[in-house]
């Protein structure tokens, strides 16, 4: 049986492909059109998943759509019916867009799918998942778990906003809800928006920002924004809030409470944007503790899934952990919206086909490696197309050149085998780095990335060392934990230096890999092993060999507002267009000052601000 999964319509358009309730491929559209959050039909993405399957589309044999249209409708007219006449113009410019396409969803995509090839029997029969349900399935079934509670938590989906759901084998039954608008990813959001950065993209920014501050607002935010129950349900105060109708997130109320109106995008970031952050995330854990807390007591489950755009919050992920409320966790690596393509063909697979599910000890999400590969004949064609100077070389020969030179402060362009899905690179699209630098984070984010000075970076390091330098057991392969050093490898702030705040203490070196470890001590970890990455096992192993360290900063070999590269030609031109120092891409090894200087270019502002 062989299922196609699609997200699109709102923002991370996706697709992917199962068969026999195996994953086989996933993809978001962003990659293939290079526009950052791109949100239309995923027809690269299809036509992706189908090559990689190796499948016409006349042999898919169901289609599904990871919500319903109708349903999100109903909440869109009753809640500008409740708030009227209030948001007419949201109204009016929404309305119109709706019922031109969105309404009809069902007849857009049988068209833009039967202009992929597929007949009019398959698109006349494509299925549709609830929101919630897609991502509740996407976690939940590709666990290790044959039982687990799931906690959906998001901005909204049709109606839910949070959601629980059991799950047992292959059933999965939704038994707690909380509606729009009452949202723990839109009250986030609210404060994204509030210290000036893009709703939908820029949540981890907050979250990152947040160590800088200290939780001063969070009083004001319980007494004055959200009513918290002891069991975490919830309630916001809707009179500091426009997102219901308006055109913002927050209104002149809530500039009042704080006594400041919103930052805009690239003004300076201030103390008080530091502490709103702080203060936000503060809120969030307790909430998410507790409704974790009250979900063990009413429900037994030892086991815990996540999903829904507000599990990428690694900082909540570590609390939950850290409370021990359950004893296992498992987190979909593609949490957001574009994980829903792979919820919706996984709960139609189980449910509606009733298709045995396979249960791994790990997971049977392949690691997230799930987009494409390019061979080294189709790279070299690239290469050789740009003028590019580069060595062919042999595995081995590769690995020990590049661990080399990163021991010796080089920056990396990683790119090798298939393309991660999610939003995370996890060592295939990767900008590699030595951790122990003082000045990699800021070299990483000024000169590289493009974007603001107090981004932190995540260690990549080898699992069997994870105890060597943090306070964490197991692993952490999809990056979505964060965990504190080991107090004996702190470094205490110099007397001379405490009189500083905010992104004064930036600079500051916290530890011996000062390059990844955050402000509180704290570091977004990605455990390696030779199973779950075998060249970057190896890579890790022969680094350690040089430095004594087994432990490398990892990012996405992107620019700031670029998606994550998906190409040859991507990889070549983010590398000649930022300071990397060296590209390895498959089997070639690419050295930045052996290039043509035509060849370079100013990266920068290619694309729109994220």
């Amino acid at each position: 049986m062989k299922i196609l999964g699609i997200a699109a319509y709102y923002h991370d358009s996706s697709a992917s492909l199962i068969s026999d309730g195996e994953i086989i491929a996933a993809a978001q559209e962003e990659r293939f059109t290079r526009k950052k959050h791109d949100a239309q039909f995923p027809s690269r993405s299809i036509e992706y998943c189908l090559k990689q399957a190796e499948l016409g589309p006349e042999q898919i044999d169901a289609i599904v759509f990871y919500e319903k249209p109708f349903i999100k409708f109903e909440r869109l007219i009753e809640t500008y019916v409740e708030y009227a006449p209030k948001g007419f113009q949201s109204f009016r410019k929404s309305i119109p867009l709706w019922l031109g396409e969105k309404l009809f969803q069902k007849s857009k995509l049988a068209g833009e799918l039967e202009a992929l090839g597929f007949n009019k029997k398959q698109s006349s029969k494509i299925l549709f998942s609830s929101h919630h349900l897609s991502h509740a399935a996407s976690a939940f079934y590709p666990s290790p778990f044959h039982e687990a509670l799931i906690l959906v938590m998001d901005g909204v989906g049709e109606w839910d906003t949070t959601s629980v759901f059991l799950g047992c084998g292959q059933k999965l039954e939704k038994v707690e809800e909380i509606h729009f608008p009452h949202s723990l990813g839109l009250i986030y959001s609210a404060f994204t928006y509030y210290c000036g950065f893009k709703v939908n993209s820029g949540e981890y920014k907050l979250m990152g920002l947040a160590p800088y501050g200290q939780p001063r607002f969070v009083d004001r935010i319980k007494s004055n924004l959200i009513k918290i129950s002891d069991d975490g349900s919830f309630c916001l105060n809707l009179q500091y809030f426009d997102y219901c109708v308006g055109m913002k997130m927050t209104n002149s109320r809530f500039d009042q409470l704080f006594g400041h109106s919103f930052r805009k995008p690239e003004e300076e970031l201030k103390q008080i944007h530091m502490d709103l952050a702080c203060s936000i995330q503060a809120v969030l854990e307790e909430v998410i503790l507790k409704i974790c807390q009250s979900m063990k007591s009413k429900y037994g489950s030892k086991n815990l899934c996540l999903a829904g755009g507000v599990a990428l919050n690694c900082v909540a992920n570590a609390r939950i952990l850290e409370s021990q409320i359950f004893e296992g966790i498992w987190i979909q690596p593609a949490s957001g919206d574009a994980g829903g393509s792979l919820g919706a063909a996984l709960a139609v697979a189980h449910q509606h086909f009733d298709i045995p599910r396979v249960i791994q000890e790990s997971d049977t999400m392949k690691n997230s490696y799930l987009g494409p590969e390019w061979p080294d004949t189709q790279i070299q064609a690239a290469l050789v197309k740009f003028g590019a100077n580069f060595e062919k070389l042999e595995q081995n020969d590769i690995l020990k050149k590049t661990a080399i030179a990163l021991a010796n402060q080089k920056v990396i362009g990683w790119f090798q085998g298939r393309m991660e899905f999610g939003p995370r690179s996890l060592g295939n699209r990767s900008i590699l780095a030595d951790a122990r630098s003082t000045e990699m984070q800021r070299t990483l984010n000024l000169k590289i990335k493009f974007r603001e000075s107090f981004r932190p970076f995540a260690p990549v390091l080898l699992a069997k060392d994870v105890s060597e330098h943090f306070i964490f057991k197991g692993t952490s392969p999809y990056m979505l934990l964060t965990a504190k050093l080991r107090s004996d490898l702190r470094f205490e702030v110099p007397i001379s230096e405490q009189n500083k705040f905010g992104i004064e203490l930036l600079h500051i070196p916290r530890s011996h890999i000062a390059a990844v470890t955050h402000l509180d001590y704290s570091a977004r970890l990605q455990t390696i092993d030779e199973k779950s990455n075998a060249l970057l096992f190896s890579l890790l192993n022969l680094f350690k060999d040089e430095t004594g360290l087994g432990v490398l900063a990892n990012t996405s070999f992107n620019v700031r507002g670029e998606p994550i590269v998906c190409t040859p030609d991507d990889a070549y031109q983010c590398f000649m267009g930022t300071g990397m120092d060296i590209l390895v891409i498959g089997s070639f090894y690419l050295v930045k000052t052996a290039q043509n200087s035509k060849s370079l270019n100013d990266y920068k502002d290619q694309f729109a601000l994220d």
